[in-house]
């Protein structure tokens, strides 16, 4: 039977979300790839057995994670049902979203209040949980009123389902409007998920700024570029890698010689550093006070292993993040 590490939470440093006092560790764990039916079950418990044993206690979800959509919700629900049960899922913050297509019909995607509400109840008969920690509007609905849509955000608090309500991929002027109409329902957003990394940089453009002036906390996904900034197409795409997956979100022409010759750039700063490509992207986004937690997917033990040791080092100094601008411009 599985025994958690009893140092855990000494391997891991906690930043307060927004003006929440929800504290959340440095790094958490998604489940977009890697936990679904497709992939082996074994090597995903693995991965979330560790990470909990480095101090990670925030794993990350959605409806349609997998694939199939649904599959990483079920294998995780089995995970906890395995090894997490009792008291330890108070040790625990888990987070789901719902916006994208989950099921046919018009009520399977979007931010509608029939199918946020409905895909709640959805997942948390996946995880076999009575409530998730954070529950998030996945997208912004451009036909469905943004009332309506955080009003399904507060009747999932309402009804127990959720303690925390959240947005992903909402931009600077969409989440401003979000926030001012929870304010109005009495209910503050905890936290925000936007696409943020060395190559995607969007959200210095505004939303870092709405963010900070209404005490969001904010969590980057997607920090590597789907794997981009590794070592992983130093030398060409690897049979195993995420840009030569069919079902995978990384398709080969992004992999382009400007981008790898950016990445060998970076590399000589990393190493300068003692550090992974990986572990610099990851650090370079925790070096402020901004970023609450960055949110990692992983493939391996391996891999978890050395991305959680970004946190080694966060500090950067002037010359080395001109040098990085002047790489990534």
């Amino acid at each position: 039977m599985y025994q958690p590490n009893k140092e855990r939470y000494e391997k891991m440093n906690y930043r307060r979300c927004g003006n929440s006092g929800l504290m959340l560790p440095e790094i958490s764990l998604g489940l977009w790839h890697n936990f679904g039916g497709v992939d082996v079950f074994e090597n995903a418990r693995s991965m979330v057995r560790f990470a909990f044993d480095q101090g990670v206690t925030h794993f990350d979800l959605a409806n349609n994670y997998g694939p199939p959509p649904g599959s990483a919700e079920e294998n995780f629900g089995r995970i906890l049902a395995k090894d997490f049960h009792g008291y330890l899922r108070d040790e625990l913050i888990i987070s789901t979203k719902a916006g994208y297509r989950m099921w046919p019909g018009p009520y399977g995607e979007w931010g509608s209040k029939k199918y946020l509400i409905s895909s709640l109840d959805q997942s948390l008969k996946r995880m076999k949980l009575d409530y998730v920690d954070i529950f998030y509007s996945h997208r912004p609905d451009p036909n469905t009123p943004l009332e309506e849509t955080m009003g399904a955000l507060v009747q999932a608090l309402d009804s127990g389902k959720a303690l925390y309500v959240g947005l992903s991929n909402y931009d600077a002027e969409q989440t401003r409007l979000a926030l001012d109409i929870l304010e109005e329902m009495g209910v503050s957003c905890l936290i925000h998920q936007p696409k943020y990394s060395m190559f995607v940089r969007d959200p210095e453009e505004g939303l870092l700024d709405v963010l900070r002036e209404n005490g969001v906390g904010c969590i980057p996904f997607s920090p590597l570029a789907q794997g981009l900034l590794t070592d992983r197409y130093l030398h060409g795409i690897p049979a195993d890698s995420r840009a030569a997956k069919s079902h995978g979100f990384l398709h080969p022409e992004e992999v382009s010689e400007h981008r790898i010759s950016q990445v060998r750039a970076l590399k000589s700063i990393a190493d300068a550093r003692e550090q992974s490509i990986s572990q610099l992207a990851i650090a370079w986004l925790l070096r402020t006070s901004q970023i609450t937690t960055v949110l990692i997917g992983a493939s391996s033990v391996d891999q978890l292993s050395n991305n959680l040791k970004s946190m080694q080092n966060t500090l950067f100094s002037p010359e080395e993040l001109m040098a990085i601008d002047n790489i990534l411009t």
